[in-house]
């Protein structure tokens, strides 16, 4: 994975997942934290959420992190696609861990924790020149 979508991905906290349930599209904003050697996010939310419902009955994400700025050189965003999944056993363990690396203050709540395998990021980073993008895609980077 390229060394700007890496930096990217731990810089930043919050990311919009959007999700769809019988033609039925929604969107919500969720703290994460990346795991690069694993290349995942690992999200909380409720499994009664609308979008925890969503996650349980079609696992196919999509989503957004971007730096909010009104300088349009300085734009930079990732979009991606994925598939998410409740993190259990071994992979729970491990997803806390990030999880509570990232959010110390989150270890006295409930976390319900979900991975995000993400399996295509397109990066914009108009610092490079305006609308430059640079593209991952999981099955390229075995």
């Amino acid at each position: 994975m390229h060394h700007r979508m890496v930096k990217l991905l731990k810089h930043h906290h919050l990311l919009t997942i959007a999700t769809s349930l019988n033609d039925k599209p929604w969107c919500a904003s969720c703290f994460y934290a990346w795991n690069n050697t694993e290349q995942w996010f690992v999200v909380t939310t409720d499994p009664d959420t609308r979008h925890g419902v969503h996650f349980t009955a079609n696992s196919s994400v999509a989503g957004t992190i971007a730096l909010e700025t009104h300088r349009v050189g300085r734009i930079r965003g990732v979009q991606f696609t994925g598939t998410v999944s409740e993190a259990s056993g071994e992979i729970l363990s491990r997803a806390k861990k990030d999880y509570l690396l990232r959010f110390p203050y989150a270890l006295a709540a409930d976390l319900h924790l979900w991975i995000i395998r993400p399996d295509h990021i397109k990066l914009t980073d108009n610092r490079m020149g305006f609308g430059k993008k640079i593209i991952w895609n999981s099955k390229n980077d075995l």
